[in-house]
């Protein structure tokens, strides 16, 4: 009897518990829907900021190709495809990031954003020879955001890494500058570019977390170095550099006087 007693088997019993909801599952459906959004948007900012980085590239490209004889046509259009890059793309990005916690996904739309910043940058120095500042991005976007929602703004280090990025830029046109002869705005690019270098040197210290911008300023070092070099080179050697600075003038001189003295 004890041996009948033992084998019976068992049954699970049931309440009024049982018909009620797992409130378990239930959460983990909820962190599973959450995290599928959020990998969904990812993906889509992800694309976004891509577009946004070649399109800027693009722009950038067109900056390159400015000259003393067609400066104002470049930079026109320069400009029209820097408003296209925002009005297309970077719209883009700002619908699917206003109101949310968008620095949760920084990681992927910085480079993108970056970029931009950077195109931008050099657009303005090359059209106006000052330097954007992070107010004056971050306005242009509060007008692509729905007002009733917190806008998508720029941080302070995406925007530092993007202007760490148009020294870079800024070199390459100085020195393609110098071979068309502009020798004024090579130097003035110069002092600018060494001017940036000088600030961001005071703030990167602090910035014990961005490994990105310890590089960056390294990178940064050569290009203020390699300016400094090729405006300091066509100074004192200028007689030199007469067949490429377009003049037919044998007594022409960068120092001022002719070279028979």
């Amino acid at each position: 009897m004890l041996a009948a007693a033992a084998k019976k088997p068992r049954t699970l019993t049931t309440n009024a518990a049982d018909s009620e909801p797992n409130t378990m599952k239930d959460a983990f459906a909820k962190y599973a829907s959450y995290l599928n959004d959020l990998n969904e948007k990812r993906e889509r900012v992800v694309k976004a900021s891509r577009d946004i980085t070649m399109n800027s590239k693009k722009v950038i490209f067109q900056v390159h190709r400015i000259s003393k004889h067609n400066k104002e046509e470049v930079l026109e259009k320069a400009e029209k495809d820097l408003a296209a890059v925002m009005d297309q793309h970077i719209s883009r990005l700002v619908k699917e990031l206003q109101g949310t916690d968008f620095w949760k996904l920084r990681r992927a739309y910085s480079p993108g954003v970056q970029e931009y910043v950077e195109a931008a940058t050099l657009c303005n120095f090359c059209k106006n020879g000052t330097l954007l500042d992070l107010d004056e991005i971050n306005a242009s976007l509060r007008v692509l955001s729905d007002s009733t929602v917190e806008p998508l703004q720029i941080n302070v280090l995406d925007y530092l890494l993007g202007i760490a990025d148009l020294t870079g830029e800024l070199m390459r046109l100085a020195i393609g500058r110098i071979s068309d002869g502009e020798l004024e705005f090579a130097q003035k690019i110069c002092r600018f570019v060494r001017e940036i270098y000088r600030e961001l040197t005071l703030i990167a210290p602090k910035m014990d977390d961005s490994y990105d911008m310890k590089t960056k300023m390294d990178v940064m070092l050569q290009s203020v170095i390699k300016v400094e070099n090729a405006c300091f080179s066509v100074h004192v050697r200028g007689s030199e550099y007469i067949p490429f600075l377009g003049s037919e003038d044998a007594s022409f001189s960068l120092l001022g006087v002719p070279d028979d003295e």
